[in-house]
């Protein structure tokens, strides 16, 4: 494992740059869940996401001839805002490849910050491939978003941050994609306070990590699809994976539809926006795939907050449909004067808000003579959407639901 005196040293070696993010109880989620719940806000960190911590570390120790040649890194986008924010800092040339679907608001942080990026691939995995090359034809120094030990060591100084305002916890989650934040953490944990259980959290749509640890060998994934594109690797480091055998008592997984939902509960009740990477420690929490007894203490790693403002939109817009807050009719009318007019005043009889509708006459599958009236409603629950039906049916209309 990473050496508490080196997690130590790199704290004081970022300290003029990084904040020392909150660390708050959080009723409303541990009421919700049966456990005393704190969130480690790393979503408030400087670049946004824990990142900058290992990023900083890692070229703080850099030589000033290695400093003078610049730096290379491949990222989905918080490493790579940790490392442009860090290169900056440094008056250091610093160059970002980024997988070619990486979302808008995170290209334009690292651009943000004077580097220059490369689009890449179409995932972490190939942008990575390419920048090693990169790299080693120009003579600049690579900074491993993970699988390196200064680098873990940055990351590990969130652990010493949670200990110092709580180290009587049962438990700390932290995500998991290549693994550098929990084999960081980890180490400084076992090392301080080792009855604490480390457990990682990764996504279903990324499960190398969680498959590696499971038969005790690095195993690769043939492709990754989730979300939480933060932690979307592919391909299994085998030197986090030693340490994280070493330090982390167990890892489970999070769909993207337990990823959407915890998102939304932090943004409605917590007032937090977080990425999807971030807010698989709370989705574990929610759906209860940690095996803990009640009313344990634990904190969980919020690590990030760079979400795009579309996918955002699109987790909202899913939410409220899903906890029966919208819905959505296609009702099919007779074309004449006045019958739109006679369904949006059924509607209003109970209290059913449009927030948006469309008028169809000419689809192929429409008789002559008919139209479809595509309406979203704001609703109040899954009671109001049956007596949303129950009426239209009583009142003779053809209608089906999108979802």
């Amino acid at each position: 494992m990473i050496l508490l005196s080196h997690i130590e040293a790199a704290a004081k070696r970022i300290e003029p740059v990084v904040s020392h993010t909150p660390f708050a109880h959080a009723p409303i989620l541990s009421k919700r869940v049966g456990h005393e719940v704190f969130l480690k806000k790393e979503n408030l960190q400087v670049t946004g996401a824990f990142k900058l911590r290992g990023a900083f570390n890692k070229i703080a120790t850099l030589t000033p001839k290695e400093q003078e040649g610049g730096v290379v890194a491949a990222s989905a986008g918080n490493h790579a805002q940790g490392v442009a924010f860090s290169a900056h800092y440094f008056q250091i040339p610093a160059t970002i490849v980024m997988p070619e679907n990486t979302p808008l608001t995170k290209v334009n942080g690292v651009k943000a910050y004077g580097a220059q990026v490369i689009l890449h691939g179409a995932n972490y995995d190939e942008a990575y491939g390419y920048a090693v090359e990169y790299a080693k034809e120009q003579g600049k120094t690579f900074v491993h978003p993970f699988a390196d030990e200064e680098v873990m060591a940055g990351q590990g100084t969130i652990a010493l941050e949670i200990l110092q305002s709580a180290s009587d916890l049962d438990a700390i989650v932290v995500p998991i994609g290549g693994g550098g934040l929990i084999a960081g953490m980890a180490s400084a944990i076992k090392q301080l306070k080792p009855d604490i259980k480390v457990i990682g959290v990764t996504a279903a749509g990324a499960p190398a990590m969680r498959n590696s640890y499971l038969l005790g060998k690095a195993v690769d994934s043939i492709e990754v699809r989730t979300i939480a594109d933060g932690i979307a690797v592919r391909d299994t480091s085998p030197k986090t994976l030693e340490i994280i055998l070493e330090t982390v008592d167990d890892v489970v997984e999070v769909d993207d539809e337990e990823i959407a939902d915890a998102i939304l509960f932090l943004l409605e009740n917590q007032k937090l926006v977080v990425e999807g990477a971030g807010a698989v420690g709370v989705a574990a929490l929610l759906y209860d795939k940690l095996s803990l007894p009640q009313k344990s203490k634990v904190a969980v790693v919020l690590s990030g907050g760079n979400i795009d403002v579309t996918m955002l939109s699109v987790i909202i817009e899913k939410g409220l449909i899903k906890s029966y807050r919208k819905m959505k009719l296609i009702v099919t009318l007779i074309d004449k004067p006045g019958s739109l007019m006679k369904l949006t005043e059924l509607l209003a009889k109970v209290s059913a808000n449009i927030v948006s509708i469309g008028y169809d006459r000419t689809s192929a599958n429409l008789a002559f003579g008919d139209a479809n009236v595509s309406i979203g409603l704001e609703t109040k629950g899954k009671e109001h959407q049956e007596e949303i039906r129950a009426l239209l049916q009583a009142h003779g209309y053809r209608f089906h639901e999108e979802r």
